[in-house]
């Protein structure tokens, strides 16, 4: 499990290793479109309590009802101090979530088909938590990319966000997933500034908010990564928010399936003939070659949790 803050990814500003282009096929710049258009998606996909299928006791709710669309949704109504929530997948790692008092939060089931379990703990004393309502639950996923389609606790949007509606504009002016990618990657590395006073007093519950990540045009790893994965999501493009280690930093990136190439790690950038293994944090900071030296091959990227 992880209890790291996000303060750990660090401002990448670091020594350079190695160099390496990644090619991918297809598409055109957002300077040289064509009259083609991608076809703008217009309803955004919204997790639902449907309340068929539930689990709970005392101050714990869990809404089982939609696992096959890749999410469940837990609600806790107690009076602890901190409570987390920790999500063991099929392979056996396990997932550490804050859970925020109020209404239900949506949690990925990003580990597959498969069984899980879900534990609800209390704070009790120090670092100290007690198990309050354990869960096991079978998921059989109806698309595989359900989990990385919908919003959560970690890239939670929704039709009236601002990153979706903007999202939205800049599909409009699309030629294809593969144009709409690289507009929201450029718009994301050449607006938000990184926010070094945030990451170096981050909170180990921090959760990233778009619109304020727009609004106050910074923010750390964690904003970057939320910010594009909502922004693709509510496109319809499955995109994965990776948390795991950047070197020796604890970081934030995202992976983006693209009909032509696949699962596309880390994140890309296209040059107007290429795709290039691209961070947006790191990109937002540093020079497009000092960035393309750092993430290489990928071999700087330890992926641990996808959400």
């Amino acid at each position: 499990m992880h209890n790291k803050p996000l303060a750990y990814c660090a401002f990448l500003v670091i020594l350079i290793t190695a160099s390496f282009l990644v090619a991918c096929s297809g598409g055109g710049s957002s300077e040289n479109h064509t009259d083609a258009r991608r076809t703008t998606v217009t309803e955004v996909r919204v997790p639902e309590a449907s309340g068929s299928v539930t689990y709970g006791g005392g101050s714990v709710s869990i809404d089982a009802s939609n696992t096959s669309e890749g999410y469940v949704m837990v609600k806790y109504s107690g009076s602890a101090d901190r409570t987390k929530l920790q999500i063991t997948v099929p392979d056996g790692d396990v997932y550490s979530y804050t859970l925020h008092g109020g209404d239900y939060s949506v949690f990925p089931l990003s580990g597959g088909n498969g069984g899980y379990k879900l534990d609800v703990l209390e704070h009790a004393y120090g670092d100290m938590y007690a198990l309050v309502f354990s869960q096991s639950i079978s998921v059989t996923l109806d698309d595989e990319f359900g989990p990385f389609l919908y919003p959560n606790q970690y890239v939670m949007f929704t039709a009236d966000s601002e990153a979706v509606k903007y999202g939205r504009e800049l599909s409009d002016n699309s030629s294809n997933d593969l144009d709409y990618v690289e507009q929201v990657y450029n718009y994301v590395i050449d607006n938000i500034s990184y926010d070094e006073e945030a990451a170096a007093n981050v909170s180990v519950d921090y959760l990233p908010d778009m619109d304020r990540t727009m609004e106050t045009e910074k923010g750390i790893c964690f904003d970057y990564a939320s910010l594009m994965s909502g922004m693709l999501r509510s496109q319809g493009i499955p995109t994965k928010l990776v948390v795991g280690y950047s070197g020796t930093a604890y970081h934030a990136w995202i992976s983006v399936y693209l009909k032509e190439v696949g699962w596309v790690d880390n994140i890309i950038e296209f040059d107007g003939k290429n795709w290039s293994l691209m961070d947006p944090t790191l990109a937002a900071d540093n020079d497009s070659s000092s960035v393309s030296e750092y993430i290489g091959d990928g071999s700087n990227y330890t992926a641990k949790y996808w959400y």
